[in-house]
């Protein structure tokens, strides 16, 4: 489902991946490995070496099991993030967001709640109780930003990320959709 937000530099539609984002998601989400390589699991090397395949499969989702959404500015992507979820019988009720990331231009203008809110409505449609995410301790303006969009702090994972010989605490956070 699309939506248009309104910025001081234009309007920004967020709107499901299709396959046709293929080259510009694997860009976006390879900047955001780069830059940030202490707010992700994933390892930009290990991620910049997969096939363009690999990165089409992720186009290709199941709408009842995962979704990806961007926020797009004038063709070019300038956020993401995606949500996912178990389809056993014991875990289908819950669901995790990932990848989160807006371009540092296009910080402070609320588009990560928008995307966030995004895989809320989603995970709504699919009948999901709760939403967990993990975000790297020292990371205040994305904890605000989950906390903006309803979640709460609810454990620590110590040493969840290790980048060069240093350990990464995660605050795991969960919002709650009944």
């Amino acid at each position: 489902m699309n939506q248009s937000v309104s910025t001081r530099l234009g309007k920004v539609l967020l709107r499901p991946a299709s396959p046709s984002d293929v080259d510009s998601f694997r860009e976006l989400r390879l900047e955001a490995l780069k830059n940030h390589p202490t707010a992700f699991g994933s390892d930009y090397e290990e991620s910049a070496a997969r096939p363009k395949e690999h990165w089409m499969e992720s186009l290709n989702y199941n709408d009842e099991k995962e979704a990806l959404f961007f926020a797009d500015y004038q063709n070019q992507l300038i956020g993401m993030t995606g949500i996912y979820r178990s389809l056993s019988r014991k875990a289908r009720h819950s669901a995790t967001i990932w990848g989160v990331y807006v371009k540092p231009d296009w910080r402070g203008r609320h588009i990560a709640e928008k995307l966030i809110q995004s895989c809320l409505d989603w995970a709504i449609r699919q009948n999901v109780v709760i939403v967990k995410l993990a975000v790297v301790a020292d990371n205040k303006s994305a904890i605000q930003c989950y906390e903006r969009c309803g979640f709460a702090k609810y454990g620590i994972e110590p040493k969840a990320i290790c980048y060069e010989n240093k350990y990464y605490d995660e605050i795991l956070m969960a919002c709650s959709l009944n």
